[in-house]
């Protein structure tokens, strides 16, 4: 069953201003310019922004143009069907943050993050060539905005941030 887009496109308007809503009513943390409601306001702006567009239609034309494209360069017949492990990838990323919950103080953000990253990496059809450098690169990144710019500890376990 296909859902319309102005019904999803409306439920991720209703999502996102109750994100919102309910981000403005957290307390601002004293001495502190971004308190805990900067990231559900933040994200609920969006999640409004996006469903409004989706409910009007915007970026419609380049959907359909893209299915175009794919339906010009290949026939349906020759299209082989997905493998049926691949269904299962929906559960991979609550099995992730499972993984991060249990590890993530044994072992510290950095080698669980890095872990997480190449498994989901490689599970979504990414290269080796690829999914190696981002797990390297990604974890440092992550703590680092955590660290500085949200001033959030992560766990620093076997491997501890360097600064």
């Amino acid at each position: 069953m296909l859902l319309s887009d102005k019904i999803t496109g409306g439920a991720m308007v209703a999502l996102g201003a109750t994100a919102f809503l309910y981000g403005s009513t957290l307390p601002p943390v004293p001495g502190q310019q971004v308190g805990p409601s900067a990231f559900p306001m933040a994200v609920g702006a969006a999640l409004v922004l996006c469903g409004t567009l989706i409910v009007f239609g915007i970026g419609r034309h380049f959907e359909e143009v893209a299915e175009a494209d794919v339906a010009s360069h290949s026939a349906p017949e020759l299209l082989e069907p997905l493998p049926a492990w691949r269904n299962w990838l929906a559960l991979l990323p609550p099995a992730l943050l499972a993984f991060y919950a249990l590890a993530s103080e044994a072992l510290g953000f950095l080698p669980t993050a890095g872990i997480m990253v190449v498994i989901a990496s490689l599970a979504f059809g990414a290269r080796p060539k690829l999914a190696v450098p981002l797990a390297l690169v990604a974890p440092f990144v992550i703590n680092l905005i955590f660290l500085k710019l949200l001033r959030v500890p992560l766990p620093g376990g076997l491997l501890p941030f360097p600064w």
